[in-house]
């Protein structure tokens, strides 16, 4: 199965390096380039990417904004966004993960790299670098003056399993990871998962991970 991606950044030579890393796999396909927040969405709803590529920093709707309206949309709910940063440790990035990307790369990734992220988010398996997402979140939810968006209340639509479960997907762990540590199938694992991430309207375990940081579930650490 070939995986589709949307190219966004307003930076031709970037968008145009990306491509040819990007089409040199067999099993990925770019479909689409945008310079703005404006036309991402918009190529996003016409192709149906599986992956959007998302510079933050674009002029007029930057990305942002163009994470949320596609993240925000149900009709899009296939399409996955991947946030591309020059510093990886950055505010923006850390509002994009709240706002539903999937997963965030340094524009200076290696080649292979790349290719096996956008095969990561495309599958919504795993969060992608997560020991860098835990020190993100550590830095910024941790900080003075910054508001949670969720509450410990929220998770009392979960049961002690799915709590155990997104404790798990918080610190990184795959499903297969999940269901060794914890004695049951992979399947089993998905299923937790899947239902904790439908009783809480996360769009991906990204999210999940952000809930589990700004709920106390699980406890940021400085370094």
């Amino acid at each position: 199965m070939t995986v589709r991606v949307l190219l966004a950044d307003d930076q031709a030579l970037v968008r145009a390096g990306f491509r040819v890393l990007i089409d040199s796999a067999p099993d990925l396909h770019v479909v689409g380039e945008a310079a703005n927040g404006h036309d991402a969405v918009r190529l996003a709803r016409e192709t149906m990417a599986d992956v959007v590529l998302m510079d933050v920093r674009m002029p007029g709707m930057d990305g942002l904004a163009a994470t949320r309206e596609i993240t925000g949309d149900v009709a899009m709910s296939g399409v996955r966004v991947l946030v591309l940063t020059t510093f990886e440790i950055d505010e923006y990035v850390f509002a994009a993960l709240r706002a539903g990307a999937s997963g965030f790369l340094g524009k200076g990734v290696e080649a292979g790299e790349l290719q096996e992220a956008i095969r990561v988010v495309a599958r919504g398996e795993a969060l992608l670098s997560p020991s860098a997402t835990r020190r993100l979140i550590t830095r910024f939810l941790a900080g003075p003056g910054v508001s949670a968006q969720y509450v410990p209340e929220d998770l009392a639509v979960l049961t002690e399993r799915e709590r155990e479960v997104m404790t798990l997907v918080a610190c990184g762990r795959t499903n297969d990871e999940i269901a060794d540590q914890l004695g049951i199938s992979r399947v089993t694992a998905k299923t937790h998962v899947n239902r904790a991430m439908t009783k809480l309207k996360a769009h991906d375990r990204a999210q999940l991970v952000i809930i589990a940081y700004e709920t106390g579930l699980v406890r940021p650490q400085a370094r």
